[in-house]
Order: structure tokens, then C-alpha cells, then sequence
């Protein structure tokens, strides 16, 4: 049941009735009642004085009077000067509710034909997945559920950044100090293992460079000339020449980083439709740079080295191939870019990438244009700020950042200690235990991470993330458990719901309408979220959900009633809540628990 549109279509009655003017239904705008004021929809009178030739209070009082005698929904209004707030009757409120439960937005057929790409994740196979990496792989995976809900056909993929002089480091570095190491032989996941000789790396350069400044060189000499660097730049070059023991090493310490990434992939809950590799795809850009020599749009400097002029697009010249012919970040960017979309003609690519890296999206996008790739006008980089961590609160098994494995750890431990301190658990088995502080933390730490507008830099506080009130994870899950526990009551007591009719006379709560309304909102929530690209809509509006639901669970009695139509009533009006905010939550990827 639309309500908006019931009002825009009153309100265009109104204008023909009381003004003589046929006002189009689409130039009406309806908003949402400032929470000071009584009502639940506001239409702003001041735009529309030149129509009515009257004042804003008596405009707004000419409509609301109207509005109660002929849209046959609205029982009262209240105008703060131009501001006509209006009040729905009860009945409009028990048909809403009974359209919503008979046909729930996550099941209506909205395609929208369209199909969206959404790159995520996109880690280096020198190092494990580490704090920002969440914040990257949930956002991706959120807002590609939200596409889907609203009607897009979604593809998620991921890039693996599996070569270059990252993964050279960590090879250089494996084959002087590792002994043969293995995963297996060390009691670490492939990840961990492979970035505990990237971090070796970086400590060899360093202090090979202080040899060399303290032999008379340049800081900047000294940094192009530690012999390591020389090493890893000389596997490089093997590595583009295929050379049989290069290429071998490759494969081996890739293979054990993707058997650590698909663990934490697991654990954390994320999933792609397809993954690209780096490797793959260098060549393809090479091809496009070749071809943007041929049209004129590239050029080569006198050392061979092939750049792009992009001073015109209020850019800089950006290098894409280097003298001794061995390809950078953009020259792949440039092949994945061409083969994405042969694979899969999107409407629209989303990159979910850190701020970071904000110019070079840039630059790609119009490098794309300059080209004139079909989709270079389609592609979105969805830039994210940064992740902080109160200092102190975690440790890295790489000394340099923190590790997802690290974290997700933590926090499994810190939901075990605030579930046992509250208590409530004692017919729990220990499954079931460690499956609820494992729920809990993942649901913490997502829900911590995807409430912030992701351009915002945040700081992320483990304990903060995981208390059972306020505006975090563990507060709407513990609702949506609560409300479970109402449900499985209302089985006992052999109330079956799905039989349950909604009485279109009843007299409501002002906290069940208010209930309702929230829950009515959800499909107009996802579609914003979805237009914005912003988990952050969704989440907001679950704990939005999850108070409104609280407040009415808090002032109404749903089993200690005399009218068992009221009961009834309550219980469906739950149980609906519950199902809303658990598809609101899967849009995050966050699960809930149906006991705590």
C-alpha cells in the first residue's frame, strides 16, 4: 500500500478543488515528519503560495481539511507555519501492515534489467587480509545483497593482485631465509606464512640501505641500490619471462596464500561470482597501451617507456609501461577493465577501494574515456576513509598492521566475555555457545564497520562495538531474539500466525503505528541505499527498527491481554518486525541468532 502516492493524489484533488489548478501529482513532494511534531507525513505549503494566492498556515489548513474530509486515510493535521503535518486513521495503519505481510518488499519481482558489477576484496598475495580488508570486503558484499534486493542483476568479483614487485619481495625473501618452510611445517595458515617473509623483506632492505648511506651513498641511492630490491626487481623480470623456477616459487607461495584467504573468505562471510587475477589480465593491458600508441593517445618517452598524457583532463602524465617493458598497476587496471566488461556488459562497475587510491580511479576512469571504451562513462570507484584502532587494543602477527584473523579472534572473545557476563546462557551446549560469540562478532564487527558513511575515516572500538544497548550489532540482534522468543511462545500456545487476519477496526497504540510505519519504510529504505551505494542507510534503519520495536514491547502487553484479537494482532505485528529486521541485517551480511 503506498501511502505517498494516496497523499500526492489527494493533494493534486485538493489543488483541482480548492484552487483551480491542475498541479501534477509527480510535483508533489511528501517528507518525513520532523520527530518533534506530531504526524507521520509532511507537505511543505511555501512552494505552492503562488497556486493557492493564500498565506502558508491558511494554504496548509484549506489542504489538511480536505485531506481528513475526502482522502478517506488521514484522521488529523497540525500546521507549524508552512509545514502541514499529517496524522493516518487507524484503519490506513492495519491495511499497511496487512499489505506489508502479504506481500513483503524482499519478495516482490522488481527487476530492473540491469546489470551491475562490483569489484571488492582485491588483496595482494604477498600478506594476509588485514582491518581494512574488512571494511573493503563488507562493504562490497553489502552493497551488491542491497543491489540484488532492489532489483539489479549483480555479479561480484574480486581481482588478486598475484604479481609484481609486491609478490617479488616476499619470494626473494622466502628463498634466502625460509629453509623450506611450509605452512604445514610451521603451524601457519598459507597467508600468514608467506607475509612473515614480506615483512623479513622489509627489514633486510632497511637495513641494507643504512649499509649503503653509511658508505657515503644518498638516501635516495642507497634505496635504488640495497641489493635485495635488485633481487626482487631481477625475479620480476624472470617471472615476465617465464622462467621455469620463477614461475614454479609463483605458484607455490600463491598457492598457500589462497588456501588462508579462502579460510578467512569463510569465516567472515563474503563470497564473489567470479575472481580475476592479475596475472591474467597484465597482458590484456599491454595490448590497450599498444593501442593507444597506434591512435596517438600514448606516448614513448626516449627511454622506452610508454606514458599518458592527461594534463588536458586536469591530471598529470601517468606512466604505463616501464622502460624495460614490465607493466604497472594501471596497465592492468586497463586489461581488467576491457575483459570485465566482455565477460559481463554491465550497466554500471563499482570499485570498492580505499581513498587512497582516489586519484587513480580517476585517472583510469578518464584514461577509459580517452579511449573511448562503451562503458568508460559507467564506472564507479566507491572510495572509503581509513580504519583506526585505539592504540593498544590489537597486535599483528606482521608487526605493521592488523590481521582480519587477528581481529575476528578478538572479537569472538570479547562476545564470549559480555554474553557470560550477562548471564542467560545456562541451556546452551557448547556448540551452540561458541556459534552465538561467533554470530555476535561478526555481527559487531560488521555492523561497527557499515553504520559510518563509508568516506568517513573511522575508528573502530572492539569493546564498543559489541555492547548489548545503543547503535551496534549485538542490540538489534538481541531484539531480533527477543521477538523469537515471542514467537516461540506464541507456537506454544498454539497461535498459528500464518491464519491470523488482521481486524480492520482495531484501536492502535501510538507505538504500534509507529511500529508499523518503521516497517513499511524498508522497501524505500533498500532503494536508497541501493541508488547511494550505502550500507549505511540499511544499517541505520535496523536500529531504527530494532527501537521502535523495543518501545512498543516496552509499553504494551502482547500475551497479558483479555482480547485475544489483540494478542493475535501483537504477535503478527512481532513476528513481521522480526522478519524485517532479519532481512535488513542478511542485506549485511550480519546473521541473527534466534536465542541469546
Amino acid at each position: 500500500m503506498n501511502i505517498e502516492l494516496i497523499l500526492k493524489e489527494s493533494i493534486h484533488n485538493a489543488f483541482n478543488e480548492l484552487f483551480d489548478h491542475d498541479l501534477p501529482v509527480n510535483d508533489i513532494k511528501i517528507q518525513p515528519t520532523n520527530k518533534e511534531f506530531k504526524g507521520t507525513h509532511t507537505f511543505v505549503t511555501f512552494q505552492y503560495l503562488r497556486i493557492s494566492k493564500r498565506g502558508p498556515e491558511e494554504t496548509g489548513n484549506l489542504i489538511g481539511e480536505f485531506l481528513k474530509n475526502n482522502s478517506g486515510i488521514i484522521e488529523k493535521f497540525n500546521i507549524i507555519k508552512g509545514f502541514l503535518n499529517l496524522e493516518l486513521n487507524d484503519s490506513t495503519w492495519l491495511k499497511v501492515l496487512e499489505s506489508d505481510f502479504k506481500d513483503p518488499f524482499w519478495q516482490h519481482d522488481n527487476k530492473k534489467n540491469q546489470k551491475m558489477m562490483v569489484e571488492y576484496s582485491s588483496p595482494n598475495t604477498n600478506k594476509p587480509l588485514h582491518l581494512g580488508h574488512l571494511r573493503n570486503n563488507f562493504l562490497g558484499y553489502a552493497v551488491s545483497n542491497i543491489l540484488e534486493a532492489s532489483g539489479y542483476d549483480v555479479q561480484k568479483v574480486t581481482l588478486i593482485n598475484d604479481r609484481g614487485i609486491h609478490i617479488c619481495k616476499s619470494m626473494v625473501a622466502y628463498q634466502k631465509f625460509s629453509n623450506g618452510e611450509t605452512p604445514e611445517s610451521s603451524g601457519m595458515k598459507g597467508d600468514h606464512l608467506v607475509g612473515k617473509y614480506y615483512v623479513f623483506f622489509d627489514k633486510e632492505y632497511k637495513k641494507e640501505v643504512a649499509e649503503l648511506i653509511e658508505e657515503g651513498l644518498s638516501k635516495e641511492e642507497a634505496a635504488k641500490k640495497a641489493p635485495i630490491l635488485i633481487e626482487a626487481q631481477n625475479i620480476l623480470i624472470k617471472w615476465e619471462e617465464k622462467d621455469e623456477d620463477t614461475i614454479n616459487l609463483w605458484k607455490r607461495l600463491n598457492g598457500w596464500v589462497y588456501d588462508g584467504f579462502d579460510v578467512t573468505y569463510e569465516d567472515i562471510g563474503v563470497s564473489f561470482d567470479k575472481i580475476y587475477y592479475e596475472s591474467e589480465v597484465y597482458l590484456l593491458g599491454k595490448d590497450i597501451v599498444e593501442e593507444g600508441l597506434r591512435k596517438g593517445i600514448f606516448y614513448k618517452e626516449s627511454d622506452g617507456s610508454v606514458w599518458a598524457d592527461m594534463r588536458e583532463e586536469g591530471l598529470d602524465k601517468k606512466l604505463l609501461l616501464r622502460a624495460d617493458g614490465t607493466a604497472v598497476y594501471m596497465t592492468q587496471d586497463l586489461g581488467t577493465a576491457d575483459l570485465k566488461y566482455h565477460n559481463y556488459p554491465f550497466n554500471q562497475s563499482i570499485y570498492v577501494v580505499g581513498n587512497e587510491q582516489d586519484y587513480h580511479f580517476d585517472m583510469l576512469f578518464k584514461i577509459l574515456q580517452k579511449l573511448e571504451r562503451p562503458y568508460a562513462n559507467n564506472l564507479h570507484h566507491l572510495s572509503y576513509g581509513m580504519v583506526d584502532l585505539p592504540s593498544g587494543k590489537m597486535k599483528s602477527r606482521e608487526g605493521t598492521v592488523v590481521d582480519a584473523d587477528d581481529l575476528v579472534e578478538e572479537m569472538i572473545l570479547t562476545a564470549k566475555a559480555q554474553t557470560e557476563e550477562l548471564g542467560k546462557i545456562d541451556d546452551f551446549n557448547e556448540n551452540e555457545l561458541n556459534e552465538l560469540y561467533k554470530i555476535l562478532a561478526l555481527g559487531a564487527l560488521k555492523y561497527f564497520l557499515l553504520k559510518i558513511d563509508p568516506q568517513k575515516r573511522m575508528m573502530f572500538n572492539p569493546q564498543d562495538s559489541i555492547q548489548f544497548q545503543g547503535n551496534t550489532g549485538p542490540f538489534i540482534q538481541y531484539t531480533y531474539a527477543r521477538i523469537s522468543a515471542i514467537v516461540r511462545k506464541a507456537n506454544e500456545l498454539e497461535i498459528d500466525i500464518s491464519r491470523i487476519n488482521i481486524p480492520p477496526d482495531m484501536e492502535l497504540h501510538e507505538t504500534e503505528k509507529e511500529l508499523i510505519m518503521t516497517i513499511n519504510y524498508y522497501g524505500r529504505e533498500v532503494e536508497d541505499a541501493a541508488a547511494g551505494y550505502a550500507p549505511s542507510i540499511i544499517a541505520n534503519y535496523c536500529y531504527e527498527l530494532a527501537k521502535s520495536y523495543n518501545r512498543f514491547y516496552t509499553e504494551v502487553s502482547i500475551f497479558n491481554v483479555e482480547n485475544n484479537k489483540i494478542r493475535d494482532f501483537r504477535v503478527i505485528l512481532s513476528y513481521f518486525a522480526a522478519n524485517t529486521i532479519k532481512n535488513g541485517m542478511s542485506l549485511l551480511g550480519i546473521k541473527v541468532p534466534e536465542r541469546m
